[in-house]
């Protein structure tokens, strides 16, 4: 009997629910169970594709091409799993399903109303999530907090779970406890306070996870007790941890988390095997030297703050790589527009050990990445383009080395004379007809490495499977020209012969992919292409 974990959000947003549903997915692994986590999205958007990554965070891609929140992510890098489209809901596309279903007559003439029939929609597909591989425990996060209406149909398919069979669905809350500098005392008000509007949905939490800057003391521990009706063991204490989300698992171990859910299922706990997993957090701590690392973008800042949500997997993907060769890589973010403006500042570009220029659409920023590009390779800078950074790196080529000043890519400049970069001819429809949600070349396709490459160095063989998520490509036409300037074709895909990977010939490291590379790095496994960046990077 699949058992069904719901993670529901007090307090605020962003407090780490996805961080917590993956944490807890590893220990209950560690046990031998089969776990996997679905994240719920209260958004009317049928899916992440069309949302701003300053507002929402990154676009994760899985395997089949769902274009998902990046909390997918978090779970697919702890869990060390590919997840799917089962893994991933919507408001918007559990409502397209049922009024689908009900212009086909799926529902025989009845009445089709919001409740039950939405919330039913949303049970039906976490059981089949279950079935999929007839897991021991399903993870479900719901997006946002529990104050929230546009969470309410989400805590109603919930609760009628739990109604349906009690002893197979278990409530984790988790809530911020604050501690004002003014007044110089843990709070746990708020707390009490979203438990009560969880009360006012018919759901009780079973477990409450504490987020906070300091771990919970007994005093705070004993309140949240007495006023949330909870037992003071199911009160987890989830203090901020400096080093990193890897280390959270181990607190949760800690906190005995695992045995108090499998007490609550009737369950016998297992001895955990984390030994891996102590082995890498313990690695982090290890590495001395530190390296330097740019990434040039546009989408960090949001008003005076910056926010790393919308290059989480690059991020991650580096500190990966860096842990393996023993290093501390200290990110830093570089606005692409101040490259635009001011043509000296690539100088200061010197003092760090690798760039890397991440996916992006739009023209905002283009020509500070071209002139990063060319810095890097007049300056053997280790440089990875990732998808539009890749097709960046190509018209810096085509332009500095080709000599095709006009050189561009036809989303910028639909006139150019030399349209080095050019839409696919499949998605030339999809643009006349507006139709862009979920019509990109999405997912994974597979990749020939050319031996004698960087990136055959890397992959160590010659059929890589990576994920895409585009609509423009190199324009074959131009390959001649850029290979006779040194660019290297150093992978195709072989059923389209699309350009895939790019490299520079005599440069340290100077490679582009139209893949996301970071969308496949894993803690307990980096990806091959970061790992030799970095490694070019370190030397």
């Amino acid at each position: 009997m699949t058992k069904y974990i719901f993670v529901m959000g007090g307090v605020m947003s962003g407090v780490g629910k996805g961080v917590a549903v993956s944490s807890l997915g590893v220990i209950l692994q560690s046990r031998g169970f089969n776990v996997t986590a679905v994240k719920i999205d209260p958004y009317i958007n049928v899916d992440a594709g069309t949302m701003n990554p300053v507002e929402h965070g990154e676009v994760f891609v899985t395997k089949d091409g769902v274009e998902c929140d990046q909390d997918i992510g978090n779970y697919e890098r702890f869990l060390h799993k590919d997840l799917s489209q089962l893994n991933y809901m919507t408001t918007g596309s559990v409502y397209l399903s049922v009024i689908q279903r009900e212009r086909n007559l799926g529902y025989n003439g009845k009445s089709v109303e919001v409740v039950p029939h939405i919330p039913l929609e949303v049970i039906g597909r976490l059981k089949k999530v279950a079935r999929q591989d007839n897991y021991d425990f399903v993870l479900v996060e719901i997006g946002g907090t529990v104050g929230e209406y546009q969470n309410m149909l989400f805590l109603e398919a919930a609760r009628m779970m739990h109604l349906q069979d009690p002893k197979s669905v278990l409530f984790v809350l988790v809530s911020y406890v604050p501690i004002p500098k003014m007044v110089g005392e843990m709070k746990t008000k708020p707390t009490q306070y979203a438990v009560r509007t969880l009360n006012s949905a018919g759901i009780q939490p079973d477990i409450i996870i504490a987020r906070s800057e300091a771990p919970l003391d007994k005093p705070r521990k004993e309140k949240i007790a007495t006023f949330c009706n909870i037992q003071q063991d199911a009160i987890i204490s989830a203090p901020d941890i400096a080093g990193s989300i890897y280390e959270i698992p181990l607190n949760f171990e800690k906190e005995h988390l695992a045995k108090t859910i499998l007490n609550f299922f009737g369950l016998n706990n297992r001895t955990a095997d984390l030994r891996e997993w102590e082995k890498l957090v313990a690695k982090i701590h290890n590495g001395h030297k530190e390296i330097n690392i740019g990434i040039v973008g546009k989408y960090f800042e949001t008003g005076k703050f910056i926010l790393a949500d919308s290059y989480i997997s690059v991020i991650e993907a580096i500190r990966h790589a860096a842990w393996y060769h023993n290093l501390k890589a200290n990110i830093e973010w570089l606005n692409a527009e101040e490259y635009e403006k001011d043509s000296n500042a690539l100088t200061f570009l010197k003092q760090y050990n690798g760039i890397i220029v991440p996916g992006g659409f739009g023209a905002r920023g283009i020509e500070g990445k071209i002139a990063v590009a060319r810095y890097c390779r007049e300056n053997n800078i280790p440089y990875l383009g990732l998808c539009y950074g890749m097709q960046i790196a190509v018209i810096e080529i085509a332009r500095n080395l080709c000599g095709l000043k006009d050189a561009n890519t036809t989303e910028i400049n639909a006139e150019t004379q030399h349209p080095v970069v050019d839409v696919m001819e499949s998605q030339k429809e999809n643009l006349r007809l507006r139709q862009y949600g979920g019509s990109m070349r999405l997912g994974s396709y597979e990749c020939e490495v050319q031996k004698g490459s960087i990136s055959f160095q890397a992959y160590k063989q010659s059929t890589v499977h990576e994920r895409h998520r585009h609509r423009y490509e190199i324009n074959n036409e131009y390959i001649p020209q850029l290979q006779e300037q040194g660019c290297v074709v150093a992978g195709v895909n072989p059923k389209t012969e699309l350009v895939e990977i790019i490299e520079v010939k005599d440069h340290p490291f100077f490679v582009g992919t139209q893949f996301h590379p970071e969308l496949q790095s894993r803690f307990k496994q980096p990806h091959p292409l970061f790992l030799e960046f970095i490694k070019a990077a370190k030397k």
